[in-house]
């Protein structure tokens, strides 16, 4: 019997996002057939997946449905270019996000708004009205942290309006890839070594210490990612559905000692506070875990490899009668990676 298995090609397939997105195909999504490509960022997939990983080029690429980008920004500019607008792209790297092709994509989000479409990766275009819209072009997978956020405030919204919100966003060195984490693990050992700090990537001190901001050699500034956040948590607000009209928060990105899963602290004053009750049982839905006051708080290191975000610790704010503290976690590499499997699955 034929194989009914559709083939996707998975740039950087060693990286961190390239290993969940090979965790999940192998997990949930066995109709993929994929067909994976080392580009050098770390590490090997061959110890433990089932392929044997292959080299980046045109005939490795042909044939494919889509191709995930998850690999280093060369390999991933080389892929597009060997792509041609041929093959569509899923960009996990915002290594397409410029292109006006570019489409931001969050499936748990737009599931949860009711959108077919997803707006341009820019923000300030419509939606492409084709029917074939979801197949085509570039599909740049928004950054997790305003996944994360756009799922609590529109959840929110849904129920109670709000008033205004301010988001502490705690990154994790993960951020930048298998890089970021090597970094911040050689850190810590040089530190408690008395040796010199590795500062490759956050040209400062990281290990044991939170941060505002970079050392002023660090090849992607802090203020960078707040920016994207930023930007495409306004875009994805602005979907139409359930939750519209969520107010843009005020948000503030720090650099946190930890390895994986961003965390936050969320303050959000409503129109009327409706108490915790309500509140708690609102924010139920598919991809958001509610711990009530007789659980533990949720955090970064046991939200790991789950999906969605997980809210706990809510609380009233004793100086704001309307309004309420949240803390939220999520995985930011299950997040991306299962919202780039949902776009590839629309390929089927």
């Amino acid at each position: 019997m034929a194989s009914t298995a559709v083939p996707f090609a998975l740039v950087g397939s060693e990286s961190l996002l390239g290993r969940e997105i090979r965790d999940l195909a192998a997990t949930s999504a066995p109709e993929f057939d994929l067909r994976m490509i080392e580009t050098g960022e770390g590490g090997s997939a061959e110890d433990d997946a089932p392929a044997i990983p292959v080299a980046l080029n045109a005939k490795n690429l042909s044939g494919a449905r889509a191709v995930f980008l998850a690999g280093s920004p060369e390999a991933n500019r080389k892929a597009i270019e060997l792509a041609e607008g041929e093959i569509p792209l899923i960009d996990l790297c915002f290594a397409a996000e410029e292109r006006p092709e570019a489409r931001l994509r969050a499936p748990l989000v737009e599931s949860l708004a009711g959108s077919i479409d997803g707006p341009s990766a820019g923000g300030d275009r419509g939606a492409d009205a084709d029917p074939d819209a979801a197949s085509a072009g570039i599909h740049v997978i928004a950054h997790p942290a305003a996944i994360a956020l756009a799922l609590l405030l529109r959840r929110l919204q849904m129920h109670d309006p709000i008033r205004r919100a301010v988001m502490q966003i705690l990154a994790p060195a993960s951020e930048h890839g298998s890089s970021g984490v090597e970094e911040l693990q050689q850190q810590t050992i040089s530190l408690l070594s008395f040796k010199n700090l590795p500062r490759a990537v956050f040209d400062t001190q990281a290990s044991f210490n939170m941060l505002a901001r970079y050392g002023d050699q660090a090849p992607t500034p802090l203020e960078d990612t707040e920016l994207r956040i930023e930007r495409h948590l306004a875009t994805l607000l602005a979907l139409p559905g359930e939750g519209e009209g969520a107010r843009m928060p005020s948000l503030r990105v720090l650099q946190a000692p930890v390895f994986h899963g961003y965390s936050f602290s969320a303050w959000v004053e409503f129109e009327g506070n409706p108490g915790l009750e309500a509140i708690e049982n609102g924010l139920v839905a598919a991809h958001i875990e509610v711990r009530g006051a007789e659980f533990e708080p949720p955090s970064n290191v046991g939200h790991a490899g789950q999906s969605g975000i997980a809210v706990g610790a809510i609380a009233e704010d004793r100086n704001d009668p309307n309004a309420c503290w949240f803390w939220v976690v999520t995985d930011n590499l299950r997040l991306a990676a299962e919202n780039a499997v949902a776009v590839a699955r629309e390929f089927l």
